[in-house]
């Protein structure tokens, strides 16, 4: 749920930008605009709310948790070229044939990685 709402957040963002620049920027630039700002949105509703983590740097989990949305970023800046230019899907279409798988694989990721229980292994 929380990583649908993420995606939401983040296709109404980049809705919103593709509305107020009116093709003035690069739909490619607002997608990064829109990303960025949703990962500072809702980092700190993962870390108190989704997977109630409190025991490590907010710095650290805010880095992996970054990393994981790298690879959404990065999904999105090569598909969205083929789907809108070659496809000739409208930018916000094409965004969500994007996101449709966007929720299951990052919740996942961040369950196993960013937010995972560490245990303090002691050498010997």
């Amino acid at each position: 749920m929380a990583s649908a709402t993420t995606a939401l957040l983040y296709y109404a963002l980049l809705g919103l930008a593709l509305l107020v620049v009116n093709d003035a920027v690069s739909y490619l630039l607002l997608a990064m605009a829109a990303h960025l700002t949703t990962v500072v949105i809702v980092y700190p509703w993962y870390r108190l709310v989704v997977f109630r983590t409190s025991d490590r740097s907010w710095v650290a989990g805010y880095l992996r948790f970054y990393a994981v949305g790298l690879g959404f970023l990065g999904a999105s800046l090569a598909g969205l070229p083929v789907l809108v230019e070659l496809c000739r899907l409208p930018v916000m279409a094409a965004q969500a044939v994007i996101l449709v798988i966007s929720p299951t694989v990052t919740y996942a990721v961040h369950r196993a990685w960013t937010f995972r229980e560490r245990v303090n292994v002691r050498p010997g």
